[in-house]
């Protein structure tokens, strides 16, 4: 009792006694204040004259004005304890700090010597005296609106990926007549909200003119009271159905409250004591709960039924579906790295070497992968579903590195047959090499042609054979002095090789055709 506020007509009710000729102690037994709260009392009411029989018993308005500034309530003692932190305590509670939190620190950092209760008694009062958030009922009209909300739900066995997971409830509720779509998903990424969409709409057989959500991050990028950012993939299936998105301002929940009350009502009402043997199993029991239980009951504020509602009338009114069901699409900001590769989900999609540091979007849709910049096409690859894998196209890589992965070492064999049986000589004994991978020598041996010409890189390659030396280095440097032009006293060392070239161990042993194509 000690704690308790006293109302004013209590203290009416104490001088009224006193008038009386009560004592303090019969007053403090028969009403359970105490006595030196009544005995505080008593020497007010004399100080003013209010226990003369002749004399009025004060208002309630002016009890409340004279007690307030004379009677040491818990309010004022709380008030004074805390005068020294008041705007500090005010400042935190504008920041929604918790009072067991500003208590503890009001002790640790300002030498704060008050109990924790003084602490909450101060700011329950501060509180109190700022005025209200008032809000007003929203009312709709059949067709006008569905507001959409995620909640928590149970964790729940998963067919499709074999393992147990997380679920959240997806709700939609039409606001005029309450009737609800309700679906249990595994990710609140922007994939499954617009699945959901569509699940919803083709539920209900058409679209409402507007959908008012919250601000989940997969639909609002940057939540904002004038201006929300509303996310590209979500806006492009808004236009696809042709309906408004409606985001509430933020930190302001009664916007919401019809479907915010739906997401209550189905956790309340259809998770308890049933049995899931799985996430699709779970899924149909709420839908046919929606249709058997929850559209049948009477509604709390529209006292109706929300299914016989939505049958009679809403149903009828409602946008028609687009006669092309469209295709879930998502848009993203991407950066291509300096491996041409730009990462969605896990996986990797080359676009052109040139776009590196260039602002790219990314639309992914269930089958395939599209890179766009300046709103043009630039890459368009077969979406992959497998951790770590890489598409990539030839002709999105630096010349350098096309080069690289078109000249295999079956293509460096067979071309340099196309240039002569000395050139294939210092190409086999090049790829063959039992220590080291010289595909890059082979290669660069043969990008000479492009200099210098197939017949003077052959003349080139029988000087190098005749000395035995199958490097790039010396071809490049016979070529670059001429010396391909020089006659040849002897042959014989390349004579003398010949037949290993003509055989097919080479070939054998490194996998590769003999033949020309």
């Amino acid at each position: 009792m000690a704690n308790r506020k006293i109302a004013m007509y209590e203290y009416r009710q104490i001088i009224y006694r006193l008038r009386q000729g009560q004592s303090i102690r019969a007053i403090s037994r028969d009403t359970q204040f105490g006595r030196h709260k009544i005995t505080e009392v008593k020497d007010l009411s004399i100080k003013y004259n209010w226990l003369l029989s002749d004399t009025e018993l004060p208002s309630e308005e002016l009890l409340s004005s004279i007690i307030e500034n004379n009677l040491s309530t818990n309010n004022n003692s709380s008030r004074r304890k805390c005068a020294a932190f008041e705007d500090l305590i005010k400042q935190w509670v504008e920041q929604d700090v918790s009072a067991k939190l500003i208590h503890s620190n009001l002790q640790t950092h300002h030498n704060y010597l008050g109990g924790y209760d003084t602490v909450q008694r101060f700011i329950k009062d501060y509180k109190l005296s700022k005025p209200p958030k008032m809000t007003v009922p929203l009312h709709f009209e059949p067709s006008e609106a569905a507001q959409v909300d995620f909640g928590h739900g149970p964790k729940l066995f998963d067919q499709r990926v074999g393992k147990v997971v997380q679920t959240w409830y997806f709700v939609m509720t039409l606001c005029w007549s309450r009737h609800q779509y309700v679906e249990l998903i595994t990710h609140q990424d922007i994939e499954t909200w617009l699945s959901c969409h569509q699940n919803a709409f083709d539920w209900f057989g058409g679209v409402v003119n507007k959908v008012i959500i919250d601000n989940p991050k997969c639909a609002i990028t940057k939540a904002c009271y004038n201006d929300p950012q509303v996310q590209r993939s979500y806006e492009a299936l808004a236009q696809e159905y042709g309906f408004l998105v409606s985001a509430c301002p933020p930190r302001d929940p009664q916007k919401k409250g019809r479907v915010e009350s739906g997401v209550k009502y189905v956790k309340k009402n259809f998770q308890p004591l049933r049995e899931f043997r799985s996430l699709q199993d779970a899924n149909q029991q709420v839908k046919k709960w929606v249709l058997e239980t929850a559209g049948n009951r009477i509604h709390g504020s529209t006292f109706e039924k929300p299914l016989s509602q939505f049958e009679s009338i809403e149903r009828n009114v409602l946008k028609p579906l687009p006669a092309v069901k469209p295709e879930i699409a998502t848009w993203q900001k991407v950066s291509l790295y300096k491996d041409c590769h730009v990462r969605y989900q896990k996986s990797r999609y080359s676009a052109p070497y040139k776009l590196y540091d260039k602002e790219l979007w990314l639309k992914s849709t269930p089958t395939m992968v599209t890179i766009y910049h300046q709103h043009k096409q630039v890459s368009i690859h077969t979406r992959s579903f497998t951790a770590g894998e890489t598409k990539t196209h030839t002709e999105h890589l630096p010349p350098q590195a096309q080069f690289y992965f078109k000249c295999t070492p079956q293509w460096c064999l067979d071309k340099s047959k196309d240039i002569g049986s000395q050139c294939a000589f210092v190409v086999e004994s090049l790829l063959t090499d039992p220590a080291r991978d010289l595909l890059r020598q082979a290669q660069s041996l043969l990008k000479l042609e492009t200099k210098y010409g197939a017949t003077r890189l052959e003349l080139a390659c029988k000087r190098a054979n005749s000395f035995n030396t199958q490097r790039y280095e010396a071809i490049a440097k016979i070529l670059k002095n001429g010396l391909d032009y020089q006659s040849l006293n002897n042959t014989a060392a390349f004579d003398s090789l010949s037949p290993v070239y003509q055989g097919k161990g080479h070939y054998q042993r490194l996998g590769l055709s003999t033949s020309k194509h």
